[in-house]
């Protein structure tokens, strides 16, 4: 069975730099000098590595610049392995295939006083969002940017130069009790939008610090569950009911992967769990959900194939754990 995807172009890779420890900066442009499609603050691109992998960076340059796209990307090697043939295969010269933007982490057209909470490489969407509302004569905002140290922080001097006194850095050393008290820009709830980009432990924090300002203020970007938190992979199997095809998926692919080189063809997008578009109807079979889409009612007869998995064999007391999906 096949489903359209979205359209993927080439770009060029016009520059490539290590703006900070591991940390990568990617400057995108049309191979022929043509304008780019626009794209708000906060979008992402997906982008497809070397070996055809698939995923989504931020886009952290101004909204208002038509002629580049620019990623920056952490370099991480306990990660998926997107980010290690970002740093190390691609390089200026090449093409490197792209979607449109896309933006699920879009400012609020009416947000006039905003509080922008950036962790690490969280910082990408969020830059874009400052840049943007810099140019905004009535918007009012404040950036607060936590990283680990200097060495690690990415943009330190753009954001010192163009933002000043709007932004605050925190270096917290890697130690819990040296993390920023943000508390004081929570505790009296008011009428601003929060936008916050990190790691779940300061996600979960701003979550819990603000669930008594109003509903629908505070505003969240996570492409997916960092593999760390993931159980180790096992192999298994997937039965097509409808092309009455077996296809074993090893533990070293994903779901998706697997289906791609069984000549099975399915809508995807973000490749991370995050945005739904590679639902698939689940037949029978017990699966191991990763995703951050599906509600606990719809797990029972949906997957998301990008980054969801059978249920290992000692978890199902099976000794051949197969999935089968309505395709």
């Amino acid at each position: 069975m096949t489903v359209s995807e979205a359209p993927f172009s080439n770009l060029l890779v016009a520059s490539k730099d290590e703006i900070a420890s591991g940390i990568f900066q990617f400057e995108l442009r049309h191979p022929l000098g043509r304008p780019l499609a626009p794209f708000g603050a906060g979008a992402h691109l997906t982008v497809q590595t070397p070996s055809r992998m698939r995923r989504n960076y931020s886009l952290c340059n101004n909204p208002s610049e038509t002629l580049r796209y620019v990623l920056a990307v952490k370099r991480d090697p306990h990660g998926r392995g997107g980010s290690l043939e970002m740093a190390d295969q691609v390089s200026v010269g090449s093409l490197l295939p792209a979607s449109a933007p896309r933006n699920n982490f879009g400012l609020t057209p009416d947000a006039q006083k905003v509080l922008l909470i950036a962790g690490g490489i969280g910082i990408t969407p969020i830059l874009s969002m400052a840049r943007h509302l810099k140019s905004d004569p009535q918007a009012r905002f404040k950036l607060v940017y936590c990283t680990r140290d200097a060495t690690s922080t990415a943009f330190l001097q753009e954001i010192s130069t163009e933002f000043g006194g709007f932004a605050t850095i925190h270096h917290d050393g890697g130690k819990t009790e040296n993390a920023i008290d943000l508390w004081p820009e929570f505790e009296t709830p008011r009428n601003a939008h929060v936008y916050c980009c990190g790691p779940k432990a300061l996600m979960e924090s701003v979550a819990d610090m603000s669930g008594h300002w109003p509903s629908g203020h505070i505003h969240f970007e996570s492409f997916g569950v960092a593999a760390s938190d993931m159980p180790a992979n096992a192999a298994f199997s997937v039965r097509l009911l409808r092309s009455q095809k077996t296809i074993p998926v090893s533990a070293t692919q994903s779901l998706l992967q697997a289906l791609r080189a069984g000549g099975c063809t399915v809508a995807s997008s973000c490749e991370s769990g995050t945005c739904g578009s590679c639902r698939t109807g689940l037949l029978a079979g017990q699966a191991e959900h990763r995703d951050m889409v599906l509600m606990d009612d719809e797990r029972a007869h949906s997957i998301m194939p990008c980054v969801s998995r059978a249920l290992p064999r000692a978890s199902m007391g099976a000794d051949s754990p197969e999935l089968v999906l309505d395709l």
